[in-house]
């Protein structure tokens, strides 16, 4: 029996309760902290982290140059005002979180190096209990709750996704994945190959370019990238004018919002138009003697797939100034000295990065049980990417993929907040999603359409998701802008919910 399992045999001595749960301590879950503090006045809540810290993504990866690739006014909290450059390094973030953790009081709710095994639902007690290991001592915990808020994000932290490509144990030097970046790494004058070409290897390229020999991005197939000065102007102006931060927070959001919507729907009605735009930027600084329809035409359309932005085309003038260089092929076998491409030609190499994507974590890696059966997702359908069929009082964060992840976890709180108060006024102690009666004929389909949007990382692990139906609340339609007028007006007492 090995320490793991001992650990998840021993029973915990003691059980706490709260009104809510609240997994992960990363960008959802301190917003979901500050909403229950401020929209649920007096009710009893804790945050289980698994990290010795707060801030996710932003704590768990420290590869040269992390930041973000959504501007920080929307990424940020709407009640918060960023006042920096919109393109934020994870330290700035760090930072902005730490803040509105002081200022609203909410460390004395977080508990760190607290990682959940299993969630058990009872129709008798109306109750979740959560189980939790420390992970700095081993002590085992229990928790039971009234309402399990799922903030723990949507990949594994503990470990990144790299294919198994053959002879990858003949490569002499390192292999690294970003998520498992280690603080000693030398890459003073070597020879780097970054295979991956998103928003990790766009960010990892120009910060190492300068003190590598030289860096590689090695990708099967081209990626849209947009770019633009990390400023945004009107901010600037308004800052000039000594406008109050909260106005400009504001009146930065809603321009930054309004021509992200106007963009992407040109994706839809225009897709020709834009990527010829965007393929301009990039030749902009690369020029016209560069094979753009090589390496950075993509076959398919803008927003299948996420768009980085890269600020002050950082990648672009790394590559231009022959700091770094891309390859488009597909990867044969590994070597002694590098990669054998199926082109033929080897790509010798120091040190290989795998900035290959994540694992999807339906669940938070979590054992769920509903009445002592097991519960898994994917037999259930989503309503509006947040709750599930046949599961009581819980509701999952997922952001979006075309706009700020944040947006969605302000309206995912507010909902949240507004079904607590109503339970609490109505006497509900439970509430159910449920097809209504005109919902039982309706098609049930993949979580995401792979038309609409098809990332490697949902490909891959759609199987492990819910499904969604062919009507709006049936589905997570990764439309911010519609979903920031529907979102309030979600009718409490629709068929949908079952209260008990």
């Amino acid at each position: 029996m090995n320490v793991q399992t001992q650990i998840r045999a021993a029973e915990p001595v003691t059980t706490e309760h709260f009104d809510v749960l609240v997994a992960g301590a990363g960008i959802s879950g301190v917003g979901a902290a500050y909403h229950l503090t401020t929209q649920c006045p007096g009710s009893s809540f804790v945050v289980l982290e698994t990290q010795k810290t707060f801030g996710g993504t932003w704590s768990t990866h420290r590869y040269p140059g992390i930041r973000s690739d959504s501007d920080l006014h929307t990424f940020g909290y709407r009640f918060k005002p960023w006042t920096s450059a919109p393109i934020a390094s994870a330290a700035e973030i760090l930072k902005y979180m730490g803040e509105v953790i002081e200022e609203n009081d909410l460390a004395r709710h977080i508990r760190y190096r607290h990682s959940i095994t299993a969630a058990k639902w009872s129709n008798e007690t109306n109750l979740w209990t959560i189980d939790a290991v420390r992970i700095d001592t081993g002590e085992r915990l229990r928790f039971t709750t009234n309402f399990f808020w799922m903030c723990q994000g949507y990949y594994r932290h503990a470990e990144g996704y790299t294919p198994e490509w053959t002879d990858m144990a003949k490569f002499k030097g390192p292999i690294i994945h970003p998520q498992k970046w280690p603080e000693d790494l030398d890459y003073k004058g070597k020879r780097v190959v970054v295979i991956g070409s998103g928003a990790t290897a766009a960010t990892l390229i120009p910060a190492m370019a300068n003190d590598a020999g030289h860096v590689t991005m090695l990708q099967r197939s081209p990626t849209y990238f947009r770019t633009g000065r990390n400023a945004i102007e009107i901010a600037e102006e308004l800052r000039r004018l000594q406008v109050d931060e909260h106005w400009i927070h504001e009146i930065t959001r809603r321009k930054i919002l309004f021509e992200q919507d106007a963009f992407t729907k040109r994706t839809f009605v225009d897709p020709e138009g834009a990527k010829k735009d965007l393929l301009a930027a990039v030749e902009a600084v690369l020029g016209k003697d560069y094979d753009i329809a090589t390496h950075f035409t993509p076959s398919y359309r803008p927003w299948r797939q996420r768009i980085a932005f890269v600020p002050d085309a950082d990648l672009f003038h790394a590559i231009k100034g022959g700091k770094a260089s891309v390859v488009t092929d597909e990867i044969d076998r590994f070597t002694e000295k590098g990669i054998l491409l199926k082109s033929g030609k080897e790509l010798e190499a120091d040190i290989i990065i795998t900035a290959t994507g994540f694992h999807l974590s339906a669940n938070g890696d979590i054992d769920f049980e509903i009445d002592g059966k097991p519960l898994d997702f994917k037999d259930t359908v989503t309503y509006r990417g947040m709750m599930f069929t046949g599961v009581p009082n819980l509701v999952w964060v997922f952001g979006y993929f075309r706009a700020s992840w944040t947006l969605r976890v302000d309206l995912v709180a507010d909902f949240v907040c507004r079904m607590l108060n109503h339970m609490k006024e109505t006497g509900a102690n439970k509430v159910t999603p449920a097809l209504r009666p005109e919902d039982h004929n309706m098609p049930l389909l993949p979580w995401i359409d792979p038309e609409n949007f098809n990332p490697g990382y949902m490909m891959r692990g759609m199987h492990l998701l819910p499904k969604r139906g062919d009507k709006p609340e049936w589905q997570h339609n990764q439309d911010y802008w519609a979903e920031k007028d529907e979102f309030p007006a979600i009718d409490l007492k629709d068929k949908a919910f079952v209260y008990g």
